[in-house]
C-alpha cells in the first residue's frame, strides 16, 4: 500500500469512527463503498487493495459532504519545495558566512570550517548511537512524530459549521466532535508515517548540510579571488610541536590527495602570529577544502542517498495493521471470512429470548458472515479456568464476557474472570464486557425514579469494577431492547476501544 493510499485508509477510519451524527456518513454508505470497490478491483484482488480502493471512493463521496476531507488530505501531504528551500537557505548563509574570520589572517589552529567539520562529526556519532539503541530496544514515537502530529492536526482542523443548527451550542459540540475526529486522523498519520517523516528529514538536513559547507567553500575561494589571505597561527597552550601533531592528524588525508605538503615544525615556528606576518594562505585552503570534502561533503552524500532508498522504500510499503479490528473486519468482508465471536457467561445462562436478541445485534454488527459460538457458563469458584478453548483460538474477533447486572460485582470473582479472558484473548481479537439488565430489571422495575436510582447505582459498580481492567461495560436489556439498539452499543463501545485517546 502507498503513502497516498495508507493516508486514505486512516483518514477514513477516522470518519467511519466518529460518534453518529458528526459527520454525513451512513451505513448505507458505508455498504456502498464496500460494494463499489469489490466491483472495482474483484473477487481476487488482495485485502490490501480492496482497501485502497475502498478508502478512495469513499472520501470522494465524503469530500462533497464535508470540507475537512480535502483539507485533511492537504494537511498532511509532504512539502516538496522543504526539500529544495532549506538546501537552498544553507548554500546562501554558507556563501554570507566569513569561514575564515573577520581578518584577511587566516589561523591553521581554528578556523571556522574546524568547528563545522567537528558539528558533523557529532552528527554521525549521534547517528550511530541511534541505530545501536534502535536495535536493542523497541522503537517509539518520538519527538519528531508527535511534532508533525501537532502541526497538521493545526493544519487540518475545521473551521466554522455551516450546517443549520438549533442553537449555537448544538454547532459548537458538533465543532469539537469533528476536531476530535481529524485530531484522531492526524495521530493516527504522525504514528503511522513516523519513519517516513524521519527518513524526509534526514534526507533534508543531510543535503542542507552540504550545501552549506560548499556555501562556505564557494565564497572562501571568491573572496581569495580579490583579497590576500595570510596563514599562520598562535596559542596559548600549545607549540609548535603540538601543532605540527595536531595538523598531522587533521589534514594528512587531504595532504596525500593533493600532494600538497604539511610543514615541518621549523615551518610553523616562522608562522607564529604575531611575531610574522605568516605565508601564503592557498596551501591552506586548498587542505581544508578537501578536508571538508572528505568529512562533510562524502559522509552527508551517502546518508543522503541512503535516507533517499529508504524514503522511496517506505513511501511504497505501508502495511495495514491487521490486528486493527477496523481493518480486520474489512479484510473478512471481502474475503468472505466469517467473523468468530465468543460469548463466555458468568455465573448465569442467558434465556432463550436473550440468545436470540444477542444473535441478531451481533448479525447487525459483524455481518451475516458470523460465526457464534456460545461457550458454558462459568460457574463460582471456576472463574480461573476461563480463556481456554474457542476463545482463544486466533480467528477470534470478539470475546463477549457476559455478566448479569442482577449480580453485585466482586474483584475476587467477576475480576478475575474478566483477567483471565483478557490473558485468554487472542492478537487481533477484543474483549468486551456485556452486562445483561434484564433480571435486574425483571426484580426492580422500569422507570420509576427508585428503580432508575438502583439500575445507576449498579451500573456504577460495574463501570468500577470493569474500570481496573482497562475494560468498559455495555448494557443492555436482552429482554426488551430492540437488536438495532444494542447492536449501536455494542458497536459504539468497539469503536471507542479503537479511537483511544490522543497521544500528547
Amino acid at each position: 500500500m502507498t503513502e497516498s493510499e495508507a493516508r486514505n485508509a486512516l483518514l477514513l477510519r477516522a470518519f467511519e469512527l466518529a460518534p453518529p451524527g458528526v459527520v454525513r456518513w451512513t451505513d448505507d454508505d458505508r455498504a456502498w463503498a464496500s460494494r463499489a470497490a469489490a466491483e472495482v478491483e474483484g473477487a481476487n484482488a488482495s485485502g490490501e487493495r480492496f482497501v485502497a480502493r475502498r478508502a478512495q471512493l469513499a472520501l470522494e463521496r465524503l469530500g462533497t459532504r464535508e470540507a475537512t476531507v480535502r483539507r485533511a488530505q492537504r494537511g498532511t501531504d509532504w512539502r516538496p519545495w522543504f526539500g529544495w528551500a532549506l538546501p537552498a537557505i544553507a548554500i546562501v548563509a554558507g556563501v554570507a558566512s566569513d569561514a575564515i574570520g573577520p581578518s584577511r589572517h587566516v589561523n591553521v589552529l581554528a578556523p571556522p570550517l574546524l568547528a563545522v567539520m567537528a558539528w558533523n562529526l557529532v552528527v554521525y556519532m549521534a547517528i550511530a548511537l541511534r541505530v545501536l539503541l534502535l536495535r536493542r530496544t523497541r522503537p517509539r514515537s518520538g519527538i519528531l512524530a508527535r511534532a508533525i502530529g501537532r502541526v497538521a492536526q493545526r493544519a487540518i482542523v475545521p473551521g466554522r459549521d455551516n450546517r443549520g443548527a438549533d442553537d449555537a451550542g448544538d454547532a459548537s459540540a458538533r465543532r469539537r466532535a469533528r476536531h476530535t475526529v481529524v485530531a484522531r486522523f492526524a495521530a493516527d498519520w504522525a504514528q503511522a508515517s513516523a519513519a517516513l517523516t524521519a527518513a524526509r528529514s534526514a534526507r533534508v538536513l543531510h543535503v542542507a548540510a552540504i550545501a552549506f559547507a560548499l556555501g562556505a567553500l564557494a565564497g572562501l575561494y571568491v573572496r581569495g579571488l580579490v583579497f590576500e589571505y595570510r596563514a599562520g597561527w598562535e596559542s596559548t597552550f600549545l607549540d609548535a610541536n603540538a601543532l605540527h601533531a595536531v595538523l598531522g592528524f587533521v589534514l594528512r588525508p587531504a595532504s596525500m590527495l593533493t600532494g600538497i605538503a604539511l610543514p615541518d615544525v621549523a615551518r610553523l615556528e616562522a608562522m607564529r602570529f604575531p611575531e610574522t606576518a605568516g605565508e601564503r594562505a592557498a596551501p591552506w585552503i586548498h587542505l581544508y577544502a578537501v578536508t571538508v570534502a572528505l568529512v562533510v561533503v562524502l559522509p552527508r552524500a551517502l546518508l543522503a542517498l541512503y535516507d533517499r532508498v529508504l524514503e522511496h522504500r517506505l513511501a511504497r510499503t505501508f502495511a495495514l495493521p491487521a490486528s486493527d479490528r477496523y481493518f480486520a473486519s474489512l479484510l473478512r468482508e471481502h474475503s468472505g471470512e466469517a467473523a468468530v465471536v465468543v460469548v463466555v457467561p458468568c455465573h448465569f445462562e442467558p434465556t432463550p429470548q436473550a440468545t436470540l436478541t444477542l444473535r441478531s445485534l451481533l448479525d447487525i454488527v459483524f455481518g451475516p458472515a458470523l460465526r457464534l459460538v456460545i461457550e458454558p457458563s462459568a460457574a463460582y469458584g471456576a472463574e480461573e479456568k476461563v480463556g481456554a478453548g474457542p476463545a482463544s483460538a486466533p480467528s477470534t474477533a470478539l470475546v463477549l464476557a457476559l455478566f448479569s447486572s442482577s449480580a453485585t460485582p466482586e474483584p475476587e470473582t467477576h475480576g478475575v474472570f474478566v483477567a483471565q479472558l483478557l490473558a485468554g484473548t487472542p492478537a487481533g481479537g477484543e474483549l468486551v464486557a456485556l452486562v445483561d439488565e434484564s433480571a435486574f430489571a425483571s426484580r426492580f422495575g422500569g422507570g420509576d425514579p427508585t428503580s432508575l436510582r438502583r439500575r445507576d447505582e449498579r451500573r456504577h459498580a460495574w463501570k468500577r469494577l470493569l474500570a481496573a481492567h482497562e475494560c468498559r461495560p455495555v448494557f443492555v436489556d436482552l429482554e426488551r431492547d430492540a437488536p438495532t439498539e444494542a447492536a449501536r452499543r455494542l458497536r459504539e463501545a468497539l469503536d471507542r476501544k479503537i479511537a483511544q485517546p490522543i497521544p500528547e
